[in-house]
């Protein structure tokens, strides 16, 4: 069997009989087998090259009798030269003639000008940019690179530069829509009191560290990015991600991200963080409605530690202690061991001014303990955990109200979204070493990739 694949061109509407243009044969012969039905991956390669690099010359072909006249008095342009200007395409490398023309005399001042180097400004297809920035979202430049070049007709090697330049040129153009930024967002004058806003929505924000490039001790070896989360009442969620140090515009970026779910100036948002002043920082006066909330999660989390530390620790009475035995000092240290159970209790239910005052009286148990490593390790971790409370005691509510509400209190989506984002592209598995710059770059197209709005951006 052979079949034969050629392209007629039509050049008007009114032709019949158009140029034919031989693409490729492909002939089959021996019985039907799994290796033989279809088309082979060279085949639908070739197939393609042949058919786009037809239409892409014809199109050009098209674009210059079109624009070969002055608009002005209809007189053509006279021709000074042509060169070849390069189109890179997801089928195809296509060198394309594109002659220089004189301006017309009706124009004044006389010039040279090249109408499709004016048409194609950028030389890359959005498929090609579409595709490429797809694959770095999910895997590295060098990886992108080999599995574009082997599915698709390229007509040429790709580097992991190519990659890595097009995910730079979408972020700062994505960057480059940021307006700056502001310190305060609330405009109560904005508020729309006619109609009812809907349920609130829910903004987490949470960091991650990336491997550095620019290693030079021990410290150096890692920055921060951070990765936030947006969720409105139907579950819609859309993700942003960016490393400080880079990003001119973190408070624009996740205003705009508010404003893309649909916020109102009167409409609730839930901020939930961990705590740090970096992040909280971020949302700070973001809107006329908001509250702001620390994270469950990691309170629970030191309390875990700081619980499972203290497990260990003794308090053995001097000699010269004679109102002091064995027992009643036993009994002291177990009755510290709970009071860290009763202010984990009292912050559940919104009481952190009670839970305060029981680590309090827990720090001054701990101190008389006996010296050793673990209560050096306890002490401090009471301290740092008494200092976290105390510095952000106006994001302390009623965890339990909240949780019989229905209502977030726990940043597991930022927790999630850094994994997602930053972890299994930038850390786990990936032994890289990034930029700052180049992480953030990256997020960016990244985040857009994980809420299929990537499509939308380049089209725009």
């Amino acid at each position: 069997m052979r079949v034969v694949i050629q392209v007629r061109i039509h050049h008007n509407e009114d032709s019949v009989d158009g140029e034919l243009i031989h693409i490729a044969d492909i002939e089959r012969e021996g019985p039907l087998a799994v290796s033989t039905v279809g088309l082979s991956i060279d085949e639908a390669k070739q197939i393609l090259a042949g058919i786009e690099d037809i239409v892409v010359h014809e199109q050009a072909a098209e674009a210059l009798a079109n624009a070969a006249d002055c608009h002005g008095c209809g007189r053509g342009f006279a021709s000074k030269d042509s060169r070849s200007i390069v189109m890179r395409s997801l089928y195809g490398t296509h060198h394309i003639v594109s002659p220089r023309w004189w301006t017309c005399p009706c124009a004044g001042e006389r010039s040279t000008f090249s109408p499709l180097v004016a048409m194609l400004a950028e030389r890359v297809t959005q498929e090609l940019a579409l595709v490429e920035a797809k694959l770095a979202a999910h895997m590295s430049y060098l990886a992108s690179a080999g599995l574009l070049e082997e599915l698709f007709p390229t007509g040429r090697r790709i580097h992991r530069n190519e990659i890595s330049r097009t995910v730079t040129r979408l972020a700062i153009r994505l960057d480059e829509d940021l307006a700056a930024d502001e310190f305060n967002y609330i405009d109560p004058t904005a508020i729309d009191r006619t109609s009812v806003p809907d349920m609130p929505l829910v903004a987490t924000l949470d960091g991650g560290y990336v491997h550095s490039s620019e290693q030079r001790s021990r410290r150096d070896g890692w920055f921060q990015a951070v990765c936030g989360t947006v969720t409105a009442h139907d579950g819609k969620t859309r993700r942003f991600g960016f490393v400080p140090t880079v990003d001119q515009s973190p408070r624009a970026r996740i205003r705009t991200t508010l404003d893309v779910q649909g916020l109102r100036q009167d409409q609730l948002v839930t901020f939930l963080t961990d705590g740090a002043d970096d992040l909280a920082g971020f949302c700070e006066h973001m809107n006329f409605t908001a509250e702001y909330v620390l994270d469950w999660f990691h309170i629970a989390m030191r309390f875990t530690v700081l619980t499972n530390t203290a497990k260990a620790i003794t308090w053995t009475p001097d000699d010269d202690e004679f109102e002091m035995d064995q027992a009643w000092c036993t009994a002291e240290a177990d009755a510290m061991r709970e009071g860290f159970e009763r202010a984990k209790w009292f912050l559940w239910h919104g009481n952190h001014r009670r839970a305060l005052q029981v680590l309090d009286d827990a720090a001054d148990t701990l101190y008389c303990c006996d010296d050793n490593t673990n209560r050096t390790k306890a002490t401090r971790m009471l301290r740092e955990l008494i200092g976290y409370l105390e510095n952000n005691r106006h994001r302390l509510p009623s965890y339990a109200e909240r949780q019989r509400a229905g209502e977030p209190i726990s940043s597991a989506a930022a927790e999630s979204a850094v994994n997602q984002v930053i972890a299994k592209r930038m850390v786990k598995k990936q032994q890289m070493r990034w930029t700052p710059t180049g992480a953030h770059h990256l997020l960016q197209t990244r985040t857009r990739v994980l809420d299929h709005q990537l499509d939308n951006d380049i089209k725009q």
